[in-house]
């Protein structure tokens, strides 16, 4: 896992329903927890792109419903700065499904553009990316 060079904002709230960009058989996911997130007590944790997540499956196959998963956040819809002043958006949010925590994907295909710091800071996630942006 790679540090991200962008001054990420995280929209994405504790509690939030998520679409996944995968044929793992997960639709919509739950954020359950963020991986490494640190606030001060009472606060719930926000996500962004990038980050690591644990989510419980909300639609999705028969097998894949109910499970607790691991999931990478690769699109956020609230914009974003990169290093180089670029600003950059997507058109909804959406997660990849993980096997384990070291960021293998558990999926074959990924639908839509995948965010470049997603992509640098897992690598298993930009092997099967087809399109970074």
């Amino acid at each position: 896992m790679q540090p991200v060079k962008a001054n990420l904002t995280k929209p994405i709230n504790h509690g939030s329903l998520i679409a996944t960009c995968d044929n793992s058989g997960a639709k919509i996911i739950r954020v359950v927890s963020v991986k490494g997130s640190k606030t001060v007590k009472g606060m719930k944790p926000s996500c962004g792109v990038a980050d690591l997540i644990l989510a419980s499956v909300k639609k999705g196959t028969p097998e894949m419903r109910k499970q607790v998963v691991f999931a990478i956040i690769v699109r956020q819809k609230k914009e974003y700065r990169r290093a180089d002043g670029m600003r950059v958006k997507f058109e909804d949010n959406a997660a990849a499904v993980l096997k384990d925590d070291k960021g293998n994907p558990k999926g074959t295909i990924f639908k839509g553009p995948i965010a470049k710091e997603a992509a640098d800071r897992w690598p298993g996630i930009s092997k099967v990316a087809s399109l970074i942006v």
